[in-house]
């Protein structure tokens, strides 16, 4: 009897412990594609911020592989787990990238997307939407310079920040703007700042423009 209880109450343990770990796929919650341009050469380039607000009974840390498609056009994008970029807002967790682009800057094809979420354990769920925006920038692209302690902004965007960059290069402060025009100590720029550039969006387009940085001193 007692060799029966050693062989059982290791097996009742793995049992417990497979038992405990969630075998449910994960879900797509909810999903969203909008456009950001950035200065280029000849002109503003295009990229895709696309993020998913994901959800699975083993947690975040659970989540191994993020897929966007375009069947219509047969492509692909694969973002890995060590690879996506991660945050928090309302105390929901999006995960996704800033970065979808085509090869050598091709204009990116709009219509319906499929987003696909893969798990640890191999389980996947899928959810598609549609992103319409314009081709084309729907403003000209913005400009910020920073001279003498004085900040100018020529931005047709209705919403205009500063995003503030340490040393590294790290972000570490945004700052709404209203004015076009103004001095960079009114906006109480973080005295760890040494660079920044203008984040301009367009809410009704799913557009946005972000400048490069140029150095506060």
């Amino acid at each position: 009897m007692k060799r029966i209880n050693m062989i059982l109450i290791p097996l009742l343990s793995l049992a417990a412990l497979f038992f405990s770990c969630s075998r449910a796929e994960p879900s797509i919650l909810y999903g969203f594609i909008e456009s950001v341009y950035y200065s280029g050469t000849d002109k503003p380039v295009e990229r895709y911020s696309f993020f998913i607000l994901p959800e699975d009974d083993d947690g975040i840390e659970n989540l191994s592989e993020l897929y966007l498609y375009h069947d219509r056009e047969g492509l692909r994008w694969l973002i890995k787990s060590d690879d996506w970029v991660q945050y928090t807002e309302d105390e929901r967790t999006w995960i996704g990238s800033r970065s979808i682009s085509m090869f050598e800057d091709n204009p990116l094809p709009r219509g319906q997307y499929r987003a696909v979420l893969v798990n640890k354990g191999g389980e996947q769920t899928e959810r598609s939407f549609t992103f319409d925006g314009p081709e084309e920038p729907p403003h000209p692209f913005p400009f910020l310079s920073i001279s003498s302690g004085v900040y100018r902004i020529d931005s047709s965007y209705p919403i205009n920040h500063l995003i503030c960059y340490d040393q590294q290069g790290n972000t570490i402060q945004t700052i709404p703007v209203n004015l076009m025009e103004g001095n960079m100590r009114d906006l109480r720029v973080s005295s760890s700042a040494r660079s920044a550039a203008l984040w301009a969006e367009d809410p009704e387009y799913r557009s946005s423009a972000l400048t490069e940085a140029v150095p506060l001193r």
